[in-house]
């Protein structure tokens, strides 16, 4: 079998389960090393103090508005793509590639112009205290100024996970992530530069990353192309592109404003309780990165076979990955909500903030067995071209409810208002995208019963 083509063959033959776990374990492995990176880089930062910890915390929501720009370009070009090779279209999926490469790196540099001219500002709306302030500004500035690299390296992630190349966006996130986590206690401890030395890490595996993809790109390791010939100022393109990618930016917008709306309203009670918050955001992310590693792989294959009008499959996947999503998270809150307080202490010995952080994380651990649920149908309305759906999807665990929460629960219910907003957020939301569910599985149900009516005809 064709290399190049191989890809394509497993999302159109291979047995469904098979051909999900090939494509979602990778990146599953991928994004669960980086998942590790977080937490671990937050262990080695938060033994430098509870006011660095917060550094990282405060920054943390600054790192997912840059990534959201790769997301943006990635992941909108990527859902239109995979419906392209599903129907044959390879011309128009170098195109797309090539266009949603470029914008994204012209983009890029404009908002870090723009993040380096306002970064104190930025960094004091997301919560910084005086106390925690100038950590923040260091590690944050040496991360902006390398963010390009990142705004590249996301947004290849998901252009080459389109066209079903999860093994090579494995292999590169987790070489990078490993020297990530081998570069971090060096620099922060070896050559004492303390937490502009995670953020040095940082940069550094960002590099090893872009050297992988440019090694794509140049040896044309997959089946599209990125030459900037093919890059066009399509109004097609970009609509395509700006109706998944929208939603997708948003999501990471308002993910990061929610997390700079907890760091700010956890202020009020101390740098303990701004550093445990943002342990626990480091610890679910871990669990939610398996889901989004997975769901990376079930996105192109429901696009692909959407496309070629295999509702057969599609429909088997979509069962498949409910299923197993479902499991996991189940277990992995049970494990959360018996350890909590364990885990905490591992990111200092702050007494406040483990208290905090344990009530915090089991909270948020019972409502986190309905999130593998969310994400499947989150990003199956993006597969489909959704654009609606997607974007509800995307917005209301978040966006919707968890903001307002947010600014209403704390003014009631003190500390407690932080800690369960987003647990309800969460309910909330899973009641929303039941009901879009419902629908969605109809249409499905519908298209697939007219084109085996259209088939019989033909024959």
């Amino acid at each position: 079998m064709n290399t190049k083509n191989e890809k394509l063959q497993i999302m159109e033959k291979e047995k469904v389960p098979k051909a999900l776990i090939m494509l979602g374990l990778p990146t599953i492995i991928g994004m669960l090393v980086t998942g590790f990176y977080n937490v671990v880089d937050a262990y080695f930062v938060g033994g430098l103090g509870t006011s660095q910890m917060g550094a990282v915390s405060i920054a943390f929501p600054l790192t997912q508005v840059i990534i959201g720009l790769g997301m943006t370009f990635g992941s909108g070009a990527a859902s239109y793509i995979s419906r392209l090779l599903g129907s044959g279209d390879r011309e128009q999926a170098n195109r797309t590639a090539a266009t949603a490469l470029y914008s994204s790196l012209i983009v890029g540099v404009l908002v870090i112009i723009i993040s380096l001219c306002f970064l104190d500002n930025i960094l004091i709306a997301f919560g910084a205290t005086k106390s925690i302030l100038p950590y923040a500004r260091i590690y944050a500035r040496i991360y902006i100024v390398g963010s390009i690299i990142n705004i590249f390296t996301v947004t290849m992630n998901n252009l080459v996970t389109s066209e079903g190349a999860t093994k090579f966006t494995m292999t590169s996130m987790l070489i990078g992530s490993i020297i990530n986590i081998i570069l971090n206690p060096i620099f922060i401890y070896v050559f004492r530069f303390g937490i502009a030395g995670s953020a040095i890490a940082t940069v550094c595996s960002l590099i090893i990353t872009m050297i992988f993809y440019l090694y794509y790109i140049l040896g044309k390791k997959g089946s599209i192309r990125f030459s900037i010939h093919y890059f066009s100022f399509d109004k097609k393109i970009y609509g395509e592109i700006f109706k998944v990618g929208i939603p997708t930016l948003v999501y990471q917008l308002l993910t990061s404003a929610a997390i700079g709306l907890t760091n700010s309203a956890a202020s009020t009670y101390g740098d303990s309780a701004v550093a445990a918050m943002g342990a626990v955001t480091r610890i679910m992310a871990m669990g939610m990165y398996v889901v989004f590693g997975y769901t990376k792989g079930f996105q192109p294959f429901a696009g692909y076979n959407y496309g070629a009008k295999r509702y057969d499959r599609l429909e088997e996947s979509i069962k498949f990955s409910l299923k197993w999503s479902t499991i996991f998270c189940f277990c992995m809150s049970i494990l959360i909500f018996i350890f909590a307080p364990s885990i905490i202490s591992a990111f200092g010995h702050d007494t406040d903030m483990i208290r905090i952080g344990s009530k915090a994380l089991r909270a948020q651990a019972v409502m986190f067995i309905p999130f593998g649920f969310q994400m499947v149908y989150a990003c199956l309305f993006l597969a489909l071209g959704k654009g609606k759906e997607g974007s509800i999807a995307c917005l209301s665990r978040q966006g919707i409810f968890f903001i307002p929460l947010l600014l209403i629960l704390p003014r009631i219910l003190k500390l407690d208002g932080v800690i369960f907003s987003q647990p309800i957020a969460d309910l909330l939301a899973t009641l929303l995208i039941i009901i879009m569910a419902i629908k969605t599985n109809k249409k499905i149900k519908k298209q697939q019963v007219k084109s085996s009516s259209n088939l019989s005809i033909s024959l």
